[in-house]
């Protein structure tokens, strides 16, 4: 969809969300419920794609028609993230995931974009840099467009001594240094939530994740870093390559406290942060401050939804669970209604058009450059 005609449009669409939303609490006691007529979920949906909305956080690994069919009926870009984990350690064994992000680029008419990755966890041996820079080149060359570390760093890779290997290592400096002379950005998946650190909460959005991931759940690991630990050696890495656009993925692993968030903007212009499997943290916190947040730094956060479609993984069974989350996301962001997630219902904030296209399109395009690919 032309970018213009998105613009156009969404006053209108967003105007009809609003009056559907008030129809329905004009005539009903009750709050509105999660599941919205067939009707107003068509509304919905056709807001989110007049938007021309960009997923900056996700894991698509099948090249499936019913997942192009999905992106296209959405209007919908992704970035699609490489990453190598503990489950997948080495380059080599993240090259089916990369391989098939680059069919995916290549045959989604554009809809598909890039974020590469490299293996952290041969730090020590000699070249490590240079050969990192040498894989990331390759990915920029194929038409890669960010590169993503992850939490191995700072929560799992050590040293001899036994310290834990930081993301502002002196080792990784020609790596970022390279990629900010690419004039790509660098997706950083650093830490985790705070509940990491804490007794086990049921109440936690966490609490599953954690429960099913001992080996994540740093309460379990009181000799690991702490999450402050973690996240001073990124502010280092932020105050180290101003030249860098840095994205903390997950709010920045400081989802709790949207102050804590505020001052990092203020004192990193390079750095933003994604939505990614954590709108569930602001919809916990009071509508008006996330409202006010999101108003003041309306240019810094990006949408991310951390959906995730792997090569085993049955379409049509996925798929809708991604189309589910893209509504219940819109209609926390883009109306004023009760939105239930876990069994409770929060308020949405109704943002403003202006506001909503910024959160959904302009920011990734401004702060990941090339993510809107040319077929």
């Amino acid at each position: 969809m032309n970018r213009n005609l998105a613009r156009k449009r969404l006053p209108w669409i967003a105007h009809v969300v609003i009056v559907l939303a008030l129809f329905a609490g004009a005539h009903s006691p009750r709050l509105v419920p999660q599941t919205s007529s067939q009707a107003q979920a068509s509304a919905y949906y056709d807001a989110f794609a007049a938007i021309g909305p960009i997923d900056v956080h996700a894991h698509a690994f099948r090249n499936d028609p019913a997942f192009q069919a999905m992106l296209k009926r959405l209007n919908l870009h992704i970035l699609d993230i490489c990453v190598v984990t503990e489950h997948g350690r080495g380059y080599d064994e993240a090259a089916g995931p990369n391989r098939t992000v680059r069919e995916m680029m290549r045959s989604d008419n554009g809809r598909v974009a890039w974020c590469s990755t490299f293996d952290p966890q041969d730090f020590e041996k000699t070249g490590f840099a240079d050969h990192s820079i040498e894989i990331l080149n390759q990915t920029f060359a194929d038409g890669a467009v960010a590169v993503k570390i992850w939490k191995t760093i700072g929560m799992d890779l050590t040293k001899p001594d036994g310290s834990y290997l930081m993301p502002d290592d002196p080792v990784f400096a020609p790596i970022y240094s390279d990629i900010a002379a690419h004039h790509h950005t660098l997706l950083a998946h650093l830490a985790e939530p705070a509940s990491c650190w804490l007794p086990p909460n049921p109440d936690s959005p966490d609490y599953n994740y954690y429960q099913q991931h001992p080996k994540w759940y740093m309460y379990l690991h009181p000799d690991h870093p702490s999450q402050a630990t973690i996240l001073a050696a990124r502010d280092h890495l932020l105050a180290q390559n101003p030249g860098l656009k840095v994205v903390g993925c997950h709010l920045g692993s400081m989802e709790t406290d949207l102050d804590e968030i505020a001052r990092h903007f203020d004192r990193y212009p390079n750095f933003a942060v994604d939505t990614a499997a954590r709108v569930q943290y602001l919809m916990v916190q009071p509508p008006e401050k996330v409202r006010e947040f999101l108003t003041k730094y309306q240019d810094r956060v990006l949408y991310g939804t951390d959906n995730g479609l792997q090569s085993a993984d049955d379409p049509a069974a996925t798929l809708p669970r991604w189309e589910d989350r893209y509504l219940r996301d819109w209609r926390y962001f883009a109306t004023d209604e009760w939105v239930e997630y876990h069994g409770r219902k929060y308020r949405g904030l109704a943002l403003p058009p202006e506001i909503l296209h910024k959160l959904y399109h302009d920011n990734a395009v401004h702060w990941v450059p090339g993510i809107l690919q040319t077929p």
